[in-house]
């Protein structure tokens, strides 16, 4: 046994490793089940609205109305982006990945940042909610230049959900508008926090460097970028499409089961018998579907859902269902990913405060599995 292994067993992907301490999110299949600084997941995304969730976990409560009516007015007076950030998405290359237009941006961001020269707790509050209002920007500012749209100015009456989907789709001020930007709202603060999964943990050991913020969060994004972390709701959207209508739907399963094709959507490396945000966004697709008088898209997936708790045992998570919504709301399937980055900004820049706030330098240790120990040849005696 080696030194490393006497100290703590080797545990691949770190998988069951308790790797740090935080006050922010709570991740239980027990009773608890999943709370942000405390408070159930269900009431915050079902009674409250994404804003609140963004205040409490980059302000350590609740607002009350009138610290949520200035909250959401300082995300209004940030909404616009710094002139070398507009110039960078006029000359980004037509096929550049939206995720990797994300990760420059949000650099570019740092260094044109009014407080880049600044670090500190209060500091990174503010960092933190000038990223929550620019992301949306940059994301819809590149979507739309990349397709030859016109540009469209945030609306200072509208919610951040509102916005968000007024950005990416032009939607705003209807019946089916008002239902879509329910349901973006609740994914948003579904979205928002989930322990120290991998592009969190990435921002919170970049964060404790002490990097600056922008730094750490480049670091989430890269992280979120890989297809075994982020892009899985796009993953699902792309299957139904190719599953196209509920009587094909069992057909699809069963073969993509039997050639041992992933069925993307289903299990979690922490929430093994299911996950309870998954529930929440169903009701809301289910209800989406009926407000906009398509069933297709969630008929196909409950078939998918039952099929594979019958044929496998597994549950779908919180992707799964978010393809529904996202889909009727005609969001580009591209823009899934990204859009995580628009809700999880929160989670990630939460941790990187907490993380600098009793920071300790994140330094594992890794367990050698080279060659024993080897003598030196000069080089005129090597074969």
């Amino acid at each position: 046994m080696s030194p490393i292994e006497s100290i703590q067993p080797y545990s691949p992907g770190l998988e069951g490793v308790i790797a740090g301490e935080s006050a922010l999110c709570l991740v239980d299949e027990g009773e608890a089940g999943l709370r942000y600084r405390g408070y159930a997941i269900g009431d915050l995304a079902e009674r409250g609205n994404f804003e609140e969730a963004a205040f409490l976990l980059l302000l350590g409560k609740l607002p009350t109305g009138k610290e949520l009516d200035d909250f959401r007015a300082l995300i209004r007076e940030q909404q616009r982006l710094p002139g070398p950030v507009e110039a960078f998405i006029g000359v980004i290359p037509r096929r550049a990945h939206p995720m990797d237009i994300l990760r420059t941006g949000v650099s570019l961001l740092g260094m044109t940042d009014p407080e880049a020269a600044d670090e500190g707790h209060d500091v990174n509050v503010r960092k933190s909610i000038r990223l929550l209002a620019q992301i949306p920007m940059v994301m819809a500012a590149a979507y739309r230049c990349s397709h030859a749209k016109c540009q469209v100015a945030p609306d200072p009456g509208l919610t951040f959900a509102e916005n968000l989907l007024y950005l990416l789709t032009d939607r705003k001020g209807d019946e089916q508008a008002a239902h879509m930007s329910r349901a973006l709202d609740v994914s948003l603060t579904l979205y928002a926090e989930h322990e120290f999964n991998a592009s969190t943990f990435a921002a919170r050991v970049a964060a404790s460097t002490l990097t600056d913020l922008h730094a750490a969060v480049t670091a989430a994004i890269g992280a979120l970028k890989g297809p075994l972390h982020g892009g899985a709701n796009e993953a699902v959207a792309s299957m139904f499409l190719q599953i196209q209508s509920p009587d094909r739907a069992e057909p699809w399963i069963n073969a993509a089961l039997a050639s041992k094709q992933r069925v993307m959507g289903f299990g979690h490396r922490v929430l093994k018998q299911g996950d309870s945000r998954s529930l929440i966004v169903q009701r809301q697709a289910e209800a989406l579907s009926r407000a906009c008088g398509d069933r297709r898209w969630f008929d196909i997936a409950t078939i998918v859902d039952r099929t594979m708790q019958r044929e496998k045992g597994l549950y779908p998570n919180l992707d799964f269902y978010t393809a529904v919504a996202y889909l009727l709301m005609g969001i580009p399937r591209d823009l899934y990913t990204p859009l995580f980055v628009c809700a999880r900004i929160t989670g990630w820049c939460a941790h990187i405060i907490e993380q600098q706030d009793n920071n300790r330098l994140i330094r594992p240790r890794a367990l050698y599995t080279g060659p024993p120990p080897q003598p030196y040849v000069p080089i005129a005696q090597r074969a």
